[in-house]
């Protein structure tokens, strides 16, 4: 993969300057055409939607790819199955390896490759099936309906305030480039290229999380199996409820990024209407939780700021390191023995602090505590540079798609150099 990236870096730099760069630009000046996706299709298999209402489970009928599924590989064995007699009624829906099954609803734009195996099954309503004819391929169509370019396009386009959608008819407008059959065979094994390696560093990072969560695991297992280091959740940590300050900036609390202020976050939240005075105040070394869903554990904040009255904020009563604590909230040694102490499990997973505060947790001398929370925070920025690297590679094939599916940079069918060259 190295060596592939590399060559790639080389052809690259070779673009810039030159006989190749003097063509490259002329190209880019030219432009390049598009047509419609509808006529990018196989004549004889339209681009269409699938099942409208599907019935009931039926084991042993037929599998059908709803938009949920799709985004990746499709993982065969989640599918649902209808019945025969309906799929019938939808064959003009059947799927064939190789078509490109597109969400039109939910996770909107998101698309997958029909597999070998899933020949002869359907898709649902939500689903278009794009067959593409013989003179387009149908991974560089994909990676062209992945673009930064049409992504923006089909989030414009898609109706509707709750519940979005993008009609069949804005997905058969979608303007594909019109290039050379061997000109998109290379452009996608380019882009595979790069989706291999990212792959590979989710794989690798995937191995070093459940290093870091195996770690956590014998660590405070092997705590717990030293009766006379554990002590209960009450003698460590207090409820507290300070509250009227709404002068204090709100937080948000996250499994993924834990409590972080609300106006630094990248996404949209919910912003309280009115009066905060009844927020409950939270100061850096505390722990949040909610004690009606607190699957992921308790979230440490180093912050100072406020949170919803729903949240239970924990303190500390004594001496300890911060750090391995935020380590130990967040490891199944925790959340296994918290999820014993839960109750009414239709209305949602609910635990009451005393119930909490008579846990026993583990209370090692604090020497002890910053020797283990230093080894986990060196796993924890092994991790974060596999995270990093990850995110690099994924700007730098969304700069590379940009290029290569707007016809600003073309490529040949053989060498992969300029076109013209």
């Amino acid at each position: 993969m190295q060596r592939i990236l590399r060559s790639w870096k080389r052809w690259r730099r070779g673009l810039r300057g030159g006989r190749r760069g003097a063509m490259m630009r002329n190209r880019q000046s030219a432009g390049i055409s598009t047509t419609p996706l509808a006529t990018v299709a196989e004549a004889r298999a339209p681009i269409v939607y699938g099942i409208v209402q599907p019935g009931p489970e039926t084991p042993g009928g037929v599998p059908f790819v709803q938009s949920r599924d799709v985004g990746g590989v499709i993982e065969i064995k989640s599918l649902q199955r209808t019945s025969l007699e309906i799929a019938e009624q939808y064959r003009r829906s059947k799927i064939a390896p190789g078509d490109i099954l597109f969400s039109l609803r939910g996770n909107i734009g998101r698309s997958s490759i029909t597999p070998a195996e899933l020949d002869g099954a359907n898709i649902a309503r939500g689903v278009a099936r794009i067959r593409v004819g013989a003179k387009g391929d149908p991974d560089f169509v994909r990676y062209v309906l992945q673009g930064p370019v049409l992504q923006r396009l089909i989030a414009r386009n898609a109706n509707g305030s709750t519940f979005r959608e993008l009609s069949i008819e804005e997905l058969r407008k979608l303007p594909i480039p019109d290039v050379s059959l061997p000109e998109q065979r290379k452009i996608a094994e380019i882009l595979r290229a790069w989706d291999e390696a990212i792959e590979k560093l989710e794989v690798l990072r995937g191995a070093k999380l459940r290093r870091i969560t195996s770690v956590r695991q014998r660590l405070f297992e092997a705590a717990y199996a030293s009766h006379n280091r554990l002590k209960r959740a009450r003698d460590v940590f207090e409820t507290v409820s300070e509250r009227a300050r709404p002068d204090l900036p709100l937080l948000a609390v996250m499994q993924d990024v834990g409590i972080v202020r609300r106006d630094e976050l990248d996404r949209r939240v919910a912003m309280p209407d009115g009066d905060t005075s009844s927020y409950k105040v939270v100061r850096p070394r505390d722990f949040v939780i909610s004690l009606r869903s607190f699957e992921g554990g308790l979230e440490y904040s180093m912050v100072t700021g406020l949170v919803s009255p729903a949240y239970t904020v924990l303190r500390p009563t004594t001496q300890l390191v911060g750090d391995y604590y935020r380590h130990f909230f967040k490891s199944r040694s925790f959340i296994g023995r918290l999820d014993k102490l839960i109750f009414g499990i239709r209305d949602g997973k609910q635990i009451a602090f005393r119930d909490f505060g008579d846990m026993y947790i583990p209370a090692p001398p604090l020497a002890e505590q910053e020797t283990q929370s230093c080894a986990l925070r060196l796993l924890e920025a092994d991790l974060a540079l596999e995270k990093e690297r990850i995110e690099t590679l994924t700007r730098q094939k969304r700069g590379l798609m940009q290029k290569l599916l707007t016809g600003e940079w073309r490529v040949s069918g053989n060498c992969g150099g300029p076109v013209g060259t």
